[in-house]
């Protein structure tokens, strides 16, 4: 028997009630039967049938695609252990409670457990009583716990978010490469590889660095058709990602992602401030208070959570229902990963995002001053670069996003801003000429400020101790508003005709490309930025409003009410996030199919046979009440 589920973090979850389920023999009768679900999806059933069968693979498939069932399912049906290696400690009890729930014997194995809780997980796991053991990649070496593992037949090694072991991945951790040694002495046993975020260089090497050249590559288009995705230009960047949540998601779960750790607890007491419930995390604050952070934002409805890139990796919660960044990501791997933690349930769901100069000047200026050799200093600036690329892009978002990753894509997705209301372009070429002449006349000392003063012809006292008052160029750009030269300097650094000097503060320097501009004519193109709109509460939503979610009223809406609070109490018992017991998406469809018997709730998608024992009888009592 298990050790049971109580109210303290538990390594091993148990049914303690419940019979253990006789497991299913096929892949897709333990679909049915385990997890409630009819069929596969995508190349599941394929991926899974590789593995039963011994092989290795690498598994592309975006988040919420279902790659958790491709290692899942073999492992409750090969013999032996399988060992899910995931990079974050704090998400594995919910990943193990949410199998728990569905009748499978699972683990974690990580450095919260006392001497007394990992005795017992060895115990059961020599007595063949686990199907899954979860384990940090930091676990693999520690004490004891190899001596452990060695003894074991292990049914496979699952490796999730792979791309943490390819050092020009956008997460890379160094724990990650012992798993090359483990894999040698567990030569017999199949390891499946598993991201969501790996553009073709990081591919190859996580093929290279696993083991994993000669085996094949599963991949699921990484397109997440569900979500919208908005970038604009940030003006008044906290009134900005207001207005977008009071406009569109209003009482609604999201993240907001900030770069810097102040801002990240600036910005959750203002939101707060303005009636938005929202709690700060990053890497800075007490171990405790980021789990009861994290445990709160997992557990209950309608929060928001602001948060450095320290927060996300492996977020299970479906209902997110939008991503925010208020400042530019380092790379378009990191914003698609950011991004996908949005509407994971398959609904409607928006990824925002307002940027400056001033935020690519800071990463660029992080990224130079970073540890690490020159190369991969040099990749991390062709990154931020393709992530400004998709910034500016005034064509299809979604078409540029997928090209990243080498997929192909029509365009005029009618899923992003450009494609519902596509952006203007101008001839910069003069405008352009002005600012490349100025940079260079004021001696490429300095920044994007006082180059505008000049154009604009503002005397400053900078300007007069430099003599640039008496420049001929001085005021030669007054035909542009502040705000228009900001967009055009951001484009040019964006598109490479002029370069930012980070070893100084930010200082502007002419290139190759920049003289194409000046002295053969280059022309150059600009998208024009949109005017501000007034920021106000209750803003008339525009063209660009994400396709809403399936609306209940009357009666439907009052019994998706009761049904959440049944699933609100049970989950509170046992301490569990909401969605583990039943997602939205299960709710709505009890409300929709009203069944009146348990083998009509069986029918219900994400009802297994365990979740079947253990709710049916109240969730139909409340059913029949309505």
């Amino acid at each position: 028997m298990l050790i049971p589920h109580s109210s303290q973090p538990s390594p091993v979850k148990g049914e303690g009630e419940l019979q253990p389920l006789e497991m299913p023999t096929t892949p897709l009768s333990l679909l049915n039967r385990v997890f409630g679900y009819p069929s596969f999806r995508g190349r599941q059933e394929d991926i899974i049938r590789h593995v039963m069968g011994g092989g290795s693979c690498l598994v592309l498939m975006p988040t919420g695609g279902g790659k958790s069932l491709c290692f899942q399912i073999p492992a409750m049906l090969r013999p032996g252990l399988g060992l899910v290696i995931s990079p974050l400690i704090a998400l594995m009890q919910d990943q193990v409670d949410a199998l728990v729930q569905n009748g499978v014997a699972a683990a974690f194995y990580n450095s919260t457990l006392d001497g007394g809780q990992k005795n017992e997980i060895r115990r059961q796991a020599q007595q063949g009583k686990l199907d899954l053991l979860y384990v940090a990649p930091e676990t693999l070496n520690s004490p004891g716990f190899r001596d452990f593992i060695e003894d074991l037949p292990l049914s496979l090694i699952a490796v999730d978010e792979a791309h943490c072991v390819s050092q020009w991945g956008h997460d890379f951790r160094p724990e990650y490469l012992q798993i090359a040694h483990l894999r040698e002495h567990f030569s017999s046993a199949p390891l499946v590889a598993l991201t969501a975020t790996a553009d073709p260089q990081t591919q190859k090497e996580i093929r290279d660095r696993l083991g994993l050249a000669q085996d094949p590559v599963f991949s699921s288009s990484f397109d997440r058709s569900n979500i919208r995705y908005q970038i604009t230009v940030k003006d008044a960047g906290r009134e900005q990602l207001l207005d977008f949540i009071r406009t569109h998601h209003p009482g609604q779960a999201g993240i907001v992602y900030v770069l810097s750790r102040t801002n990240t607890e600036e910005t959750a007491a203002w939101l707060s401030q303005k009636g938005v419930p929202a709690l700060p995390y990053h890497a800075g604050l007490d171990a405790n208070l980021r789990r009861k952070h994290q445990a709160r934002f997992l557990r209950e409805e309608g929060l928001v959570m602001v948060a450095t890139i320290a927060f996300g990796m492996g977020i299970d919660k479906p209902n997110v229902r939008f991503v925010a960044h208020l400042g530019i990501p380092k790379s378009v791997e990191s914003y698609y990963q950011e991004t996908g933690r949005a509407g994971r349930d398959g609904e409607p769901a928006s990824a925002w995002m307002a940027y400056s100069l001033d935020d690519v000047v800071k990463l660029r200026r992080m990224i130079q001053g970073g540890e690490g050799e020159e190369a991969y200093k040099r990749l991390g600036g062709q990154k931020l670069n393709a992530m400004l690329g998709l910034c500016e892009t005034v064509n299809c978002r979604r078409k540029s996003l997928l090209s990243y990753f080498g997929e192909d894509h029509p365009g005029n997705c009618g899923g992003c801003d450009n494609c519902l209301q596509p952006p203007k372009t101008w001839d910069a070429t003069v405008a352009a000429q002005k600012a490349l002449s100025c940079v260079y006349r004021t001696g490429q000392r300095f920044g994007a400020g006082h180059v505008i003063d000049v154009l604009m012809g503002k005397e400053t006292e900078k300007g007069t101790q430099n003599g640039h008052d008496k420049l001929s160029l001085f005021g030669v750009g007054k035909e542009l508003e502040k705000r228009q030269w900001d967009s055009v300097f951001r484009q040019l650094v964006g598109a490479d005709y002029v370069e930012v000097d980070l070893e100084g503060y930010g200082t502007f320097k002419l290139n190759p490309k920049s003289w194409s501009v000046l002295k053969e004519g280059q022309k150059v193109w600009l998208r024009e930025d949109p005017p501000l709109r007034k920021i106000e509460k209750g803003a008339r939503k525009s063209k660009s409003t994400p396709r809403p979610l399936v609306v209940l009223e009357g009666q439907e809406s009052t019994l998706f009410e009761a049904l959440r609070s049944l699933r609100a109490k049970l989950a509170q018992e046992q301490n569990l996030p909401a969605y583990v017991v039943f997602h939205d998406s299960a709710l709505r469809e009890m409300v929709s199919r009203r069944p009146t018997t348990l083998k009509e709730f069986a029918q219900i998608p994400g009802v297994g046979e365990t979740k079947l024992k253990r709710y049916g009888t109240a969730f139909l009592e409340v059913l029949r009440k309505a």
